[in-house]
């Protein structure tokens, strides 16, 4: 009887495996998209990122710059690279540079051997406990493609912003949103994060991933403590 238990796992393990290995070789190599960010309603920034799995590794690419006077901030740089296996991204590094003052650098180094994340910020390192698919800002918008489908009921994401390494919680919609952007119709899947009880912040964060488009977020709405609303949509895209 054990025999035939152990055979069965085995044929299970070897049957996920094959399922998870042709899912992501249905996965695009290569992703360019493009987005506009307002604040208030009001033109604030655009966004360019450029995703690629080169083998079993990624690079993650993204750069904001700034429109009108929003632009004497500088261009935010986000790279992150890493490894890609069958749960979907798994960081090495991450960089986000605001400007040209080294100052406003932020890096975070995954070592994942002894489950401890680096983070330097002004030259101090901190040092937070590393768990089983933790993320950072530039990879974590290309995992959902990864993730079992049909995404429902909720969703937990642990994400460093090279500050911090924090734990979001989302609520899933029942039902799909169709949402028209830049002449374009989406169906899409629309995550709601849930206010943290132990927290005085009121920030909110709702994204809308396009199920028909590898899962990437087309729309993303940012509510902070002050009640400053932006808002990121997509305007072009392309996967190959």
């Amino acid at each position: 009887m054990l025999r035939y238990i152990s055979i069965y796992i085995s044929a299970f393990l070897i049957s996920f495996s094959s399922l998870a290995s042709a899912q992501q070789n249905a996965l695009p190599k290569r992703i360019q998209v493009n987005y506009a960010v307002t604040k208030n309603g009001l033109p604030f920034a655009k966004v360019r990122e450029q995703f690629v799995i080169t083998g079993n590794t990624y690079q993650v690419e993204s750069v904001t710059k700034g429109i009108g006077i929003y632009a004497l901030f500088g261009e935010r740089q986000l790279t992150s690279q890493g490894n890609v296996n069958r749960l979907g991204l798994k960081p090495r590094r991450f960089e986000l540079q605001q400007g040209r003052d080294e100052k406003h650098s932020l890096i975070a180094d995954f070592d994942w051997p002894n489950k401890m994340l680096h983070m330097t910020v002004k030259g101090t390192v901190k040092e937070e406990a590393l768990t089983s698919g933790v993320q950072d800002l530039a990879s974590y918008p290309y995992q959902f493609m990864f993730l079992p489908k049909p995404l429902k009921n909720k969703f937990l994401l642990k994400m460093t912003t090279g500050k911090k390494l924090n734990l979001y919680e989302y609520k899933i919609s029942n039902s799909k949103e169709v949402l028209k952007i830049a002449g374009t119709q989406y169906n899409t899947l629309h995550l709601a994060q849930v206010a943290n009880q132990t927290s005085s912040k009121l920030d909110s964060k709702d994204l809308w991933l396009s199920v028909d488009r590898y899962y990437l977020p087309v729309r993303l709405v940012i509510v902070d403590d002050n009640g400053q609303k932006l808002e990121q949509t997509l305007t072009e895209l392309h996967a190959e």
